[in-house]
């Protein structure tokens, strides 16, 4: 790990930038991206003075918020018409989208809040809030603000506390390990809700 640190450290400050930018944005499109890994050295790296704390946050924070709201708008504009089509209805009834659609309007800005701050989920909760016609306000407003929660107080504890990179790294996988867990709790309880309501 070290060596990757020095490694890391040779190279100009740009294209480590660039590389929080991508993964930050990439979690919205496809979840398992390990976006919090690759943070969480760029505090790092921030910590020992090669890059700048703000400027890890800043960058962090706005490609994942303009990825999502990306990700939003298209499952808003497209979503609803696919889920009609016959491949769309394999996958999802209708019956089942309305009852996402009730939920999100129902719990949806709160819901949304809380769901950004769980891995995997992060990635699967904006398309569903396009296709379930959450207004912009009511989606965008938390997805930015759990965002900054996050990716903030990440970026802040590397930077400020982080001295080694293994043991760094080890706390991010714990943590996301534990919210992975609270997680898959979330989908399973959301499931056999789904299959209830549908079973009556």
């Amino acid at each position: 790990m070290t060596d990757l640190v020095h490694s890391l450290e040779s190279l100009p400050p740009a294209p480590l930038y660039a590389l929080i930018a991508v993964f930050a944005a990439l979690e919205n499109l496809f979840p398992p991206v390990p976006a919090d890994t690759v943070v969480a050295l760029g505090a790092f790296l921030a910590g020992r003075g090669v890059l700048d704390a703000w400027g890890v946050f800043g960058l962090t924070w706005s490609a994942n918020v303009s990825a999502g709201a990306v990700v939003y708008l298209l499952a808003r504009r497209f979503g609803r018409p696919f889920f009609r089509g016959p491949l769309g209805q394999r996958l999802l009834s209708e019956h089942t989208l309305a009852q996402i659609e009730q939920q999100y309007h129902r719990h949806g800005t709160y819901g949304i809040f809380l769901s950004r701050l769980l891995p995997v989920w992060r990635g699967v909760v904006m398309p569903f809030a396009g296709i379930a016609g959450v207004p912009p306000v009511r989606a965008l407003v938390p997805l930015a603000l759990a965002s900054a929660l996050w990716y903030g107080l990440l970026t802040y504890l590397v930077a400020v506390l982080g001295t080694n990179l293994d043991v760094v790294l080890r706390a991010v996988t714990r943590v996301n390990g534990a919210l992975a867990v609270v997680a898959l709790a979330a989908v399973v309880t959301l499931g056999l809700w789904i299959w209830r309501r549908l079973r009556r």
